[in-house]
């Protein structure tokens, strides 16, 4: 367990996907960053970031025109359009980013064939549902069928996963939330609630890295006042209390009591002192005796 020190927060956020964003870039540009990875900023204080093969693009984009606060896309052809994209929202928790570029920073080194590959087209909905197998796994719930799209909901119903099947608009997909993966959580008013989506041709493995970050039990770290109040209302907030003291052992307790006492005591020793005490009073005198 961290020490609280370095814990970033003074509350545990249950279930993580009612945390927000940290606000934070720094965590998730990392993976990516260690590759060798190109930084450069805008004059808005937008961030891109690009692969040395120029073939993966990151924009962290504070300043962009939409709440699309993250976009990730993979090319190709540099000059091409993108592969495929992925989106995160300005209040999407900022460890699902993390989870992300890590993931695909291991793509990346394992190559353009892994972080290119395409979804089987013989059967799309199979590699889909490897995709889904973590939420499952946590407890989501298929809902009711509808036509084109399996969804599943989070038990307490406040977090959302979407896969649309049949042949969409790659435009759209890049553009809008009308993106073959879809996934969102948080109250149902305000501005808390987050978005995710990918493309149709995202690897399912980058999918599956965000999935497993979303429907992870472990609590997330958070700043209770930094939180949006949608958040703070809906979530159950945890403090972080320092350790208690270890209990000690018996063997502790044995040692305690059989400790031998030191060789020699300790006594008050009297400090000499130059202040001029006033004399002391005469005695009174007795008459002498005739």
């Amino acid at each position: 367990m961290p020490d609280t020190e370095e814990i970033d927060g003074d509350n545990y956020v249950s279930p993580r996907y009612l945390a927000g964003s940290t606000c934070d870039a720094d965590p998730a540009l990392a993976p990516l960053l260690a590759l060798g990875f190109d930084l450069h900023h805008d004059n808005l204080a937008n961030a891109y970031v690009t692969a040395p093969d120029h073939r993966v693009r990151l924009g962290f984009l504070p300043e962009g025109d939409d709440d699309g606060l993250w976009r990730i896309s993979a090319y190709r052809d540099r000059f091409a359009p993108p592969a495929w994209g992925v989106s995160f929202n300005d209040t999407a928790p900022t460890e699902f980013v993390t989870a992300f570029t890590t993931a695909l920073a291991q793509a990346y080194t394992a190559g353009p064939d892994i972080y290119l590959a395409e979804p089987d087209l013989k059967d799309p909905e199979l590699g889909a549902f490897d995709a889904v197998v973590p939420l499952i796994k946590n407890g989501w719930q298929f809902q009711h069928p509808r036509w084109g799209v399996m969804e599943l909901q989070s038990p307490d119903g406040m977090a959302t996963c979407e896969y649309t099947t049949g042949r969409l608009d790659p435009e759209k997909e890049l553009t809008t939330l009308e993106a073959r993966w879809h996934l969102w959580g948080g109250p149902k008013n305000g501005y808390a609630r987050w978005y995710a989506t990918a493309t149709t041709n995202t690897p399912t493995a980058l999918v599956k890295a965000i999935t497993q970050s979303v429907s992870d039990p472990a609590p997330l770290p958070r700043w209770r006042d930094s939180m949006l109040l949608g958040l703070r209302q809906a979530a159950q907030l945890t403090p972080i209390t320092p350790p208690a003291p270890p209990v000690p052992t018996p063997l502790d307790v044995q040692r305690a009591l059989t400790r031998r006492p030191p060789a020699f005591g300790t006594r008050s020793v009297p400090r000499w002192s130059t202040a001029t005490l006033p004399p002391a009073p005469a005695a009174p005198r007795t008459a002498a005796r005739r």
